[in-house]
C-alpha cells in the first residue's frame, strides 16, 4: 500500500526533470504528507508534455459516486499472500476499475519519497522511505481517469499509484508492499500508448532495494491534517547504510518557496 507520499518540489524543479510545462491553472506548494483526496502533479498519457493536478485516490468512469481508488494492485487478485517472490500474471489488466486506465490512460505521480508504515501497526510506526543519491523527485508508475458527477455534471480527473510486491528494504519495516516506481529510462515508454502492454506489465515490479533507503518519522503523519516540515524529521538511522545523510534537511531546503500561478 502507498497512501501518503511527499512533494516538497518547486514547479520549475518538476519542469526542467521531466521536460514539462505546467498548465495555466497550475498551483503547488510543498506537501508533506499527500493523502488520499489531495490534488497532487501528475504528467498523463494524453499530455505527455503537461504538468496537471488530479486528484490522489481514483474513481472510474462508470462509478454511481465518488470513490477513492488510491492504490491499484499490479496482481490484481491474485498474490493474495503478498509473496514476494511472486513473477507471475499481472491481474491489473482484467480488474474492472484498472483495465481501461492501465491500456490507454496511464501517468508519472510525481515524488521525493513515500511513507510506509509496518504490516501491523501502519502509520503508529512510519518510516519515510527515499532513493539514494538524492534521486528526486522521481515517477511513480499511475493510471488515471475522468469521471462525470451525476450530481452537477463536474469532472474530476483522479489518479491512483500502481503497487507491487515489497523489495528487500520495505521487508525490513516489515512491509509487504511497495509502489511501482519507474527508472528514468522507462518513463517515456510507460506514457507512449504504443507501448504493448506485455511491456507495460514488465515495469510492474519492486524499485531495487540497493538504491533506496528509509528511516522512522513521527507517528503525527497518519493525521492527513497534519502538513508540515518537521512530519519527516528522523527519529532513527536509516536502515541501511547511506551516505546521503541529511536527507530531511535536503527536502525542506528544495520546498521553500512557492510558484505562483501563471498569468
Amino acid at each position: 500500500m502507498c497512501g501518503r507520499y511527499v512533494l516538497v518540489q518547486k514547479v520549475e524543479v518538476i519542469e526542467r526533470r521531466f521536460n514539462v510545462d505546467a498548465n495555466n491553472n497550475f498551483q503547488w506548494n510543498a506537501n508533506y504528507n499527500i493523502s488520499p483526496g489531495t490534488y497532487a502533479p501528475v504528467i498523463t498519457s494524453d499530455k505527455p508534455k503537461e504538468l496537471q493536478l488530479m486528484q490522489f485516490g481514483l474513481t472510474p468512469f462508470w462509478a454511481k459516486k465518488r470513490m477513492f481508488l488510491f492504490n491499484a494492485r499490479a496482481e490484481g487478485d491474485r498474490n493474495k499472500e503478498n509473496n514476494p517472490n511472486y513473477r507471475e500474471s499481472k491481474g491489473i489488466i482484467t480488474k474492472p476499475a484498472f483495465r481501461k486506465p492501465i491500456r490507454s490512460q496511464r501517468c508519472l505521480v510525481i515524488a521525493d519519497a513515500f511513507i510506509e508504515g509496518s504490516n501491523l501497526e501502519g502509520l503508529k510506526n512510519p518510516y519515510l522511505i527515499y532513493l539514494k543519491d538524492k534521486k528526486r523527485p522521481f515517477a511513480f508508475a499511475g493510471i488515471y481517469d475522468v469521471w462525470l458527477d451525476p450530481k452537477n455534471g463536474e469532472e474530476l480527473e483522479s489518479f491512483s499509484i500502481i503497487t507491487t510486491t515489497s523489495n528487500e528494504l520495505l521487508q525490513k519495516i516489515p512491509h509487504d508492499r511497495s509502489p511501482v516506481i519507474l527508472p528514468r529510462e522507462k518513463e517515456s515508454q510507460w506514457l507512449n500508448d504504443k507501448t504493448p502492454l506485455t511491456e507495460i506489465t514488465k515495469m510492474m515490479y519492486p524499485y531495487n532495494s540497493k538504491l533506496m533507503n528509509a528511516y522512522q518519522i513521527s507517528p503525527k503523519i497518519s493525521s492527513s491534517r497534519n502538513n508540515y516540515k518537521e512530519l519527516i524529521n528522523p527519529l532513527s538511522k536509516p536502515l541501511t547504510d547511506d551516505d546521503n545523510l541529511n536527507v530531511n534537511k535536503s527536502l525542506q531546503l528544495q520546498g521553500m518557496g512557492a510558484r505562483k500561478k501563471y498569468l
